[in-house]
């Protein structure tokens, strides 16, 4: 067994390997970026060492730095993880140029499989179907605009090197093909280093299926079954399962064989993963599916393939690196259940999936009987706009499917995230759709049902504003109990009424309030009983509701607070009855203080309103644009004096490895442009401005 290894990547994927690597008896080594100096992986390695600054292409992507602290270190080898340079043959080179193993393929089984182009090519001659298309080398945007017309509309173009959904793009009409083509170019160039591109027929009712292998050194190769990877939202992968549902033995050893003879074809060590898309229209049959490509690493997914064959496959990956032979054959393997992964992302369903960043006030997850969390997290830590948005991965395994989607689902309900926006309400959403769970699906299931997903523009969360709102005025009526407790022993309250003044004479407890949720000012009434709140403006109640059982209600808030009065948003606030958490963003105790409600999985957040807080961009809100996230303004397409027509692209902004176009809210004239191409930006940065006609 290899005596130690440098973990080449960060976040989830480091803690894991770190994880096996310690079991294992393996010394392990960290690299990090400036960003990641307290990540969680970082403090879980025996070793870890500076990179550089916090873009991936000063740091994890530095190759020759990375090779230098591995000699420093005596690293024995290094595993790449999965995304920067796991599949770049150069990284591979170096490793095993300077004595260092390679945890993965050989050079020349990444470089005949990293470029899809080749790669269909490599596989047409071992008979496995591919996608028809053009894969060539030529790039002039003529060519291909042609080349797609001749295959027929809808395509989609596809960066010749990686993966993840980056540098592609589906076209449905000729008049969307250049600004489609100039898009994936500038992705892929920026994800991968390469602009290349490949034009393919997009296939209807798409299923994406893909199959586990693994070979060793000495000519043994296997598939460890298939996962289904249908659910994708801009063709990046959502929740995966396996195996995939409507799978039969005939396909399964038909498919399975094919990647086999993929990873034969090119001499392939490790773990890798052939993708496959299949036509769904009639169910997954033998005569309609083709080739799409070849991750020559660990896939983000791998756990549902662990979790059904009872494998460790980075344990696999060590020994296959150190020499050892498979211990099983074919045969040996056999499926037990049903596993389901859900990616947590912090990122808005609500915005368009917008990714979010910030800190973490509170991150917790459930445990029970088949459920696995990989996360590369924790509570305190900082998501930041320089890579992958993905908080954590949720892994349920059952008996079945329905029981691994049912506990999937209750992972996720009883799942805690402060900070950030994420995905968690729409992620339990997906699991309970009915259509997902007993009818045909593909990768197009998202983008039809946004609606019933939650994946739209939503209401406020009004009855979640009553809690921040009492948690806020509670805030006030602590600190006048931490004097009552101080100077006449009374017990500890935060509730209202249990304040000695005047207003609880009549029974009940009033006042105006002026406060913010989610960035809206909203005026009202705040009205007390002993069991409830009301929110009103005018004679109306906006929002109604009892802030716990009349019966438990004193104890509740007691216990809630006592314990912790002098530092009382130390952990999060529980009202289980009620499904609703509330976090403090910020520990100052004071009615400037940001509550974070969560309550059916999405976040409300309530603060008072500060008349010295004033944005005084919000004047010119209409004629603004503004940055939707933290990133880099990758794209500037207008100047000032420029006159734009509504809906017009006028600039790209670049976060988290995805691109994200800005538009003219209103048809008019550049007037400012505020930011130069290539410059970071900050949410919520006024950009571009346009005049208004008065």
């Amino acid at each position: 067994m290899l005596e130690s290894v440098l973990i080449a990547n960060r976040g989830e994927i480091a803690c894991r390997i770190i994880r096996t690597a310690k079991r294992l008896g393996i010394r392990t080594i960290a690299v990090y970026s400036e960003a990641d100096a307290d990540a969680l992986f970082v403090r879980m390695a025996d070793e870890a060492h500076p990179i550089g600054p916090p873009p991936a292409r000063e740091s994890y992507l530095q190759i020759d730095r990375i090779i230098e602290v591995a000699k420093a270190s005596r690293a024995a080898s290094i595993h790449p993880g999965y995304g920067f340079l796991s599949e770049r043959a150069e990284f591979a080179e170096a490793c095993l140029k300077n004595g260092i193993a390679f945890i993965g393929p050989p050079p020349a089984a990444i470089r005949a499989m990293g470029l899809k182009d080749a790669a269909k090519a490599l596989v047409q001659k071992a008979n496995v179907p591919v996608v028809p298309g053009y894969h060539g080398a030529k790039q002039e945007p003529d060519f291909l605009r042609q080349k797609a017309y001749e295959i027929g509309y809808p395509v989609l173009i596809k960066a010749v090197a990686g993966g993840g959904g980056k540098g592609m793009r589906r076209v449905d009409k000729a008049a969307d093909f250049d600004a489609a083509l100039e898009s994936a170019q500038r992705e892929a160039q920026s994800a991968f280093g390469d602009p290349r591109v490949l034009v393919e027929k997009y296939i209807l009712s798409p299923r994406h299926v893909e199959i586990q292998v693994f070979a060793d050194r000495h000519g043994n190769v296997v598939h460890l079954f298939e996962r289904d990877c249908s659910l994708q939202r801009r063709h990046q992968k959502v929740i995966e399962e396996a195996p995939a549902p409507g799978m039969t033995p005939e396909m399964r050893a038909i498919m399975g064989n094919a990647a086999v003879e993929a990873a034969r074809a090119v001499g392939y060590v490790g773990a890798g993963t052939v993708e496959f898309i299949a036509d769904g229209r009639e169910g997954l049959r033998p005569d309609r599916f083709y080739f799409m490509e070849m991750n020559t690493r660990l896939q983000v997914e791998h756990p549902v393939t662990e979790a059904i064959t009872g494998l460790d496959l980075v344990e696999l990956q060590f020994r296959a690196a150190s020499g050892e032979p498979l211990t099983f054959q074919q045969d040996d393997l056999t499926i037990k259940g049903h596993a389901v992964e859900a990616r947590l992302y912090a990122e808005d369903p609500e915005r368009d999936f917008l990714p979010s960043t910030g800190k973490l006030w509170a991150l917790e997850f459930p445990e029970g009987e088949g459920i696995r969390i990989d996360t590369g997290v924790q509570a305190g830590d900082t998501v930041t706009p320089f890579y992958d948005p993905m908080i954590a991965k949720i892994i349920a395994h059952g008996t079945t499917r329905d029981e691994a989607l049912d506990r999937l689902a209750a992972a996720l309900e009883h799942t805690i995230v402060a900070g950030p926006k994420t995905n968690v309400a729409f992620l339990k959403n997906l699991c309970e759709a009915k259509e997902f769970r007993t009818g045909p699906f593909d990768t197009g299931f998202i983008d039809r049902n946004l609606q019933a997903l939650g994946a739209v523009p939503q209401p406020v969360d009004l009855q979640a504003a009553i809690y921040g709102l009492t948690e806020l005025v509670g805030s006030e009526v602590l600190r006048l109990s931490r004097l009552q407790k101080a100077n006449l022993n009374l017990p500890l309250r935060r509730s209202p009424w249990a304040a000695l003044d005047g207003f609880l004479l009549s029974g009940h407890w009033r006042r105006g309030i002026r406060a913010v949720v989610n960035g809206e000012t909203v005026d009202g009434v705040m009205e007390w009983l002993p069991d409830s709140a009301a929110l009103f403006k005018g004679k109306s109640a906006i929002g109604l509701g009892p802030i716990a059982p009349s019966s438990e209600y004193s104890d509740w808030w007691e216990k809630a607070f006592e314990a912790n009065w002098l530092d009382p948003y130390a952990a999060p606030t529980r009202a289980p009855e009620l499904g609703v958490t509330i976090v403090a963003a910020g520990k100052k105790a004071t009615p400037q203080d940001e509550m974070l409600v969560l309550r059916n999985g999405r976040q409300t957040s309530v603060r008072m309103f500060d008349p010295f807080d004033v944005d005084l961009e919000h004047m010119d809100a209409g004629s603004a644009v503004k940055a939707p996230m933290h990133g880099k303004l990758i794209a500037l397409f207008v100047k000032p004096g420029d006159i734009v027509e509504k809906g017009q692209r006028l600039a790209i902004v670049e976060a988290m490895k995805m691109e994200h176009p800005l538009v003219a809210p209103l048809s008019g004239e550049i007037a400012e442009v505020l930011a130069e191409e290539g410059a970071q930006v900050a949410e919520g940065a006024r950009l571009i401005s346009l005049k208004v006609d008065e």
